[in-house]
């Protein structure tokens, strides 16, 4: 059995389901973390039996030329730290969502990859979810006949969970290509969600090259009915959400719920990390996925800040919403900077940019 070493860039919450999904692994070994916060990292490792702990993540990459590279760190890094860990090639980087902050950005991850032969993948692990991959195959196998329209509903922020709806968005009818986006956006509070812009309450529409129109929305329900999606076909209708899936056509009699088994995506994410590199089969979470997530996210935004339709790939590589926030065309009436995750910082750090983190 080949053996793979992996490093991880990030010692919070979510670099520890990266960790739990590798250890759960036998071809995948964590050898080292890589945390600006010592004591963090050192806890880290003690929990899940990392034998080597950096301060800087450079000097983690040059001392131990893993094979896996995770990068758990918050989006203003992601770019950055995969450009660097590139450099020097890995077989693999798994960064988390969203793969960037900017199209710009998330362009750059993918030349700096492809010129040092590394795989890509981005870090969208409800695509191994149950309910999101029988909600594929109802779909998929024309349980409720050609698929006509998805919509779905969530909240904290666009390039925050709802990257998440988007992608799987493309992921239930096959990934097909993104035709054109038209979106809005609201932001009368100088939000930020992990050190980036982020907006009040934003929704729009998509048309896939399928033909499948598709509608999302975030923050604009209460937080006790953020999650949820429907697809509707010629012949019947999938509902779900991460834990539960219904359907109905004319040969069920009304809705007819789907046992779902509990699955560690995380975990699968790791296995299915494995399969890529032993040649057996692509990951489902490869780069060119995340790029058509940015692709629909930062088109929502360009939609909004040119008042249009914007076909998909939109040529803006800057980030829209700073466009218009810096441009003064979308004004704060309520001001106070926050931001929505703070919570997860140390100290008394209330942002990255505080020193006493």
């Amino acid at each position: 059995m080949k053996k793979y070493s992996a490093v991880i860039i990030g010692g919070g919450n979510i670099a520890g389901s990266h960790a739990q999904g590798y250890a759960a692994i036998d071809e995948i070994d964590i050898v080292a973390v890589a945390d600006p916060d010592r004591d963090k990292a050192a806890g880290f490792s003690k929990q899940f039996g990392i034998r080597s702990v950096y301060g800087d993540y450079r000097d983690m990459l040059d001392k131990e030329r893993p094979d896996i590279v995770s990068i758990c760190t918050w989006h203003p890094f992601h770019a950055e730290m995969t450009v660097a860990a590139a450099s020097r090639k890995p077989q693999v980087i798994l960064c988390e969502k969203p793969m960037a902050t900017s199209i710009g950005e998330a362009e750059e991850m993918i030349i700096a990859c492809d010129r040092n032969e590394v795989k890509l993948a981005v870090g969208f692990q409800r695509r191994f979810l149950s309910a999101w991959t029988k909600a594929r195959e109802l779909i998929l196998g024309g349980d409720i006949g050609q698929p006509v329209r998805l919509s779905h509903v969530r909240n904290t922020g666009l390039l925050n969970a709802t990257s998440h709806g988007l992608d799987c968005m493309r992921y239930l009818l096959g990934d097909p290509d993104v035709e054109w986006v038209f979106g809005q956006v609201e932001r009368k509070t100088d939000r930020y969600e992990r050190d980036i812009r982020c907006e009040d309450c934003v929704g729009g529409f998509l048309r896939f090259s399928d033909g499948v129109q598709g509608s999302f929305q975030t923050d604009l329900l209460p937080d006790d009915d953020q999650t949820w999606a429907v697809a509707q076909g010629r012949q019947g209708i999938v509902e779900f959400d991460d834990n539960s899936v219904r359907f109905f056509n004319e040969h069920t009699h009304g809705w007819k719920d789907i046992k779902i088994d509990p699955i560690d995506p995380f975990e699968a994410q790791a296995r299915e990390l494995v399969m890529w590199l032993d040649g057996e089969r692509e990951h489902r979470n490869r780069a060119e996925n995340g790029m058509w997530t940015m692709q629909m996210m930062m088109g929502v935004y360009e939609s909004a800040r040119r008042r249009e339709k914007v076909h998909l790939p939109m040529q803006t590589r800057a980030n829209p919403l700073d466009l218009m926030v810096e441009s003064g065309e979308l004004a704060i009436e309520r001001p106070g900077r926050y931001d929505t995750r703070s919570f997860l910082l140390g100290g008394e750090a209330m942002s990255l940019d505080d020193t006493a983190a």
